[in-house]
């Protein structure tokens, strides 16, 4: 026992060793690809800012010309017309019917293979959904309701075709309410299991009326071949965190739309976590509905041999002074691994004041692998105070294995180690010790099975 202490120490710096490494490997990556825009300063290029505004250099009060001018409102659209050249003219419809079957040439499926969907984006969704289950605080109201509840469609419509498909197939959906002015001193564990891999549909709302605050965990596990749509109403000067959990069997297929509205001075903050399923697609989208929001969009996926795990988000900037923060990371390893991720930021004319940035950061662990990563930005106003976007995909560097070999660490535990560092970061977003340690598990799990 006299050595104990010597070990622990030889354990701390090897943990400290790793995480220096993986911020040098991240801090690298980002400075090769960083593209931000930000400015401060009484002038911009000779253009007068006001206080807390700033002018781009290049762009006039009114905003960047992105496209010719045309009707923004969506109405005459059809669904068979040319792609948007906006974000901000994305056709939106409740029915299925009114979207073209798909062909896998869409920008929103193009990195996905339709074939896999198992029926979610053509077929009839009739499959039992998966069973929910809630566990929470007595204050938290938990319903079923009908398709003409008037809290469904609060959050937004479906944006493509298999969440529409989703939304005309529903029969019943879980309503979660936080009551006013409500303070949750626990989680809300919301347990979603399928048994069935029938094709079906699911819907969820998640209502956070006017200063509450609430954290709730939705997990999804077992198998299936579910849509979901999932709306989350966060009120004014309410706190929701959202951590949305896809631990799968191998077999399942999952397609959810996520989408959440944001009342004045609202916080929301959503924690995306995919390591199970054959493939699995998320689209979390956050709008805002008032001045004065924030919204922090956190994202870990852990991609294995044959799997296809895709993120697709949205941050709609339309009211003035609010603020949004994005960091995704994924771990690719073994053949046929596949990962997406799509990041779309949008600035109105209106939305003077903001503050937005996001990023992506991709670890490709060994030979086979392939990862997708798409950030876009998109400026209507030059009044804003601050804008930029990153991604880097890369492999570990190898001068920082050395640096821990050197140390006497093996090279697979330098890996390892490495690879910790670099992941457990989203994964301390959560907030709930006993989920974290299960999900440190899991990718510890992954790591080991190919001998990283």
């Amino acid at each position: 026992m006299a050595d104990m202490p010597k070990l622990n120490e030889t354990i701390r710096n090897a943990a400290e060793a790793a995480a220096s490494a993986a911020t040098a490997v991240a801090e690298k990556a980002a400075e090769k690809a960083k593209d931000v825009h930000d400015a401060v300063a009484d002038k911009v290029d000779g253009v007068p800012v006001g206080d807390r505004r700033v002018a781009i250099p290049g762009m006039d009060q009114e905003g960047e010309k992105l496209a010719a001018d045309h009707d923004r409102t969506g109405s005459g659209q059809t669904p068979r017309e040319a792609p948007a050249a906006s974000r901000a003219e994305r056709f939106a419809s409740y029915d299925v019917a009114d979207f073209a079957p798909l062909t896998g040439k869409e920008e929103d499926f193009r990195f996905t293979p339709l074939k896999r969907l198992k029926g979610l984006h053509a077929d009839e969704l009739t499959g039992p959904a998966p069973v929910v289950v809630v566990d929470g605080p007595e204050a938290v109201r938990v319903e079923t309701v009908g398709r003409d509840d008037a809290r469904i469609g609060a959050a937004g419509k479906p944006e493509d075709r298999v969440a529409a498909n989703a939304w005309s197939s529903f029969g019943e959906a879980t309503v979660l309410t936080v009551p006013k002015e409500v303070e949750l001193d626990a989680p809300v564990l919301v347990d979603i299991h399928g048994t069935d891999g029938t094709p079906a549909a699911q819907h969820l709302v998640v209502d956070a009326e006017p200063f509450s605050k609430a954290l709730v965990v939705l997990r999804h596990h077992g198998t299936a071949v579910v849509s979901q749509n999932v709306e989350f109403r966060v009120g004014d000067s309410a706190n929701l965190t959202v951590v949305t959990l896809q631990e799968w069997d191998d077999d399942a297929v999952h397609a959810s739309a996520q989408q959440a509205r944001l009342g004045r001075s609202a916080s929301f903050k959503h924690v995306l976590v995919s390591l199970g399923g054959n493939l699995v697609r998320v689209a979390p989208s956050t709008r805002f509905d008032a001045p004065g929001g924030s919204v922090e969009m956190y994202g870990l996926t852990f991609v294995d041999a044959g799997q296809h795990l895709e993120s697709r988000l949205f941050v709609d900037h339309a009211q003035p002074h609010c603020t949004s923060r994005v960091t995704y990371k994924s771990a690719l390893q073994g053949e046929n691994a596949h990962g997406v991720w799509v990041g779309d930021v949008l600035i109105r004319s209106t939305a003077e004041g903001t503050d937005t940035y996001e990023l992506n950061r991709n670890l490709i662990l060994n030979d086979g692998p392939r990862m997708d990563s798409v950030p876009n930005l998109e400026i209507e106003t030059g009044l804003i105070a601050g804008a930029g976007h990153a991604s880097t995909t890369g492999q570990l560097d190898d001068e920082h294995l050395y640096y821990l070999m050197s140390r006497g660490i093996p090279e697979d535990e330098a890996r390892r180690l490495v690879v910790r560092g670099f992941l457990f970061e989203i994964l301390q977003q959560i907030g709930v010790e006993d989920i974290e340690a299960r999900l440190r598990q899991a990718v510890e799990d992954e790591l080991t099975s190919a001998n990283h």
